[in-house]
């Protein structure tokens, strides 16, 4: 289970290798969303993105047999050039499943990291299963996006740090894809506060969690088109939607247009680089998704490795 032991055994071992990122305000964002939010940065994270502390927690609780045998990881970007850097840092060979369409940004910060990459089909081909055949077949450890107790332990250090910044916060939200960063924030932060609200946030055309939420069971998806590239996955984890389920006030959405709007407003005006899937928690703020009586809001920034030319178009 995801518990505080493992939580701060989580924080004393990546303390070193992270950045503790800062929480910052906006009053102009303030303005606009009627609430009184706080971003922690974690599009100012070692490689980019919080994944750096669950991939560093885990890689860095394998044994010396495992770390010779090497790792596989799957992911579209973030978790990829996350168990890269790890792995280098650890001194162990890393291979990456990335799809094909994944950011080419992405794709050359994960082969700058020392990754060897190998590409799949995201529209016709099971990303875990390509991934697990890869393990078996060169007898890697996997080491997974979401669904592991060590990788949400890591995550889980990013609300410690946002709650001992701003202690007295109302509710918290972050992206949510497998439900990772979710499941560790909200974990966190309710150690911390019992009485804080937890939603986490999707795109709407990537709303597989919160079906699942609704229904009460896990549900998939078919691959979603959506402009938050980090966000593709088809059904929540199997270790994280059970802490959604216990957790989660409400499953929030936004829409593409939302997040756009919000990636444009956090540049030009908070002077903030942050991807498409790092600021979907901060467009269910500003497009006034959360509840009215809700005031102090701590948001989660997930990451910033946004593509140029994407970017380019974007606030074109």
């Amino acid at each position: 289970m995801l518990t505080t032991d493992l939580i701060n055994e989580a924080r004393e071992r990546i303390t070193p290798r992270i950045h503790r990122t800062p929480v910052v305000t906006s009053r102009q964002f303030n303005e606009v969303a009627g609430k009184e939010v706080f971003f922690k940065c974690e599009n100012l994270q070692r490689a980019g993105a919080f994944k750096i502390r669950g991939a560093t927690n885990k890689i860095r609780s394998l044994s010396d047999e495992e770390k010779r045998r090497g790792i596989v990881a799957f992911s579209s970007g973030n978790h990829a050039q996350a168990v890269a850097l790890a792995g280098r840092e650890a001194g162990v060979r890393v291979l990456v499943a990335m799809p094909d369409d994944a950011p080419k940004a992405k794709v050359a910060a994960t082969r700058d990291y020392g990754a060897e990459i190998i590409f799949y089909d995201r529209l016709n081909e099971d990303r875990q299963k390509f991934a697990m055949d890869l393990a078996e077949r060169e007898r890697l450890v996997m080491v997974p996006p979401y669904d592991d107790y060590l990788i949400l332990a890591g995550q889980a250090t990013c609300g410690i740090e946002m709650l001992e910044e701003v202690p007295d916060l109302d509710c918290v939200l972050a992206p949510c894809s497998g439900g990772g960063l979710f499941a560790g924030v909200a974990t966190a932060a309710r150690a911390i506060n019992p009485r804080i609200r937890c939603f986490p946030v999707e795109p709407a055309s990537a709303d597989d969690t919160r079906q699942s939420f609704v229904k009460g069971e896990r549900v998939a998806i078919p691959p979603p088109p959506t402009i938050a590239d980090g966000l593709r996955v088809q059904i929540p984890g199997e270790l994280t939607f059970p802490i959604v389920q216990q957790l989660a006030e409400d499953v929030l959405t936004v829409t593409e247009e939302e997040i756009i709007e919000t990636l444009r407003f956090v540049l030009t005006r908070m002077k903030l680089l942050v991807e498409t899937s790092g600021v979907t928690a901060a467009a269910a703020v500003m497009f006034k998704k959360l509840p009215p009586d809700v005031k102090r809001v701590g948001v989660v920034l997930s990451g910033g490795n946004i593509d140029p030319d994407l970017l380019a178009k974007l606030i074109a």
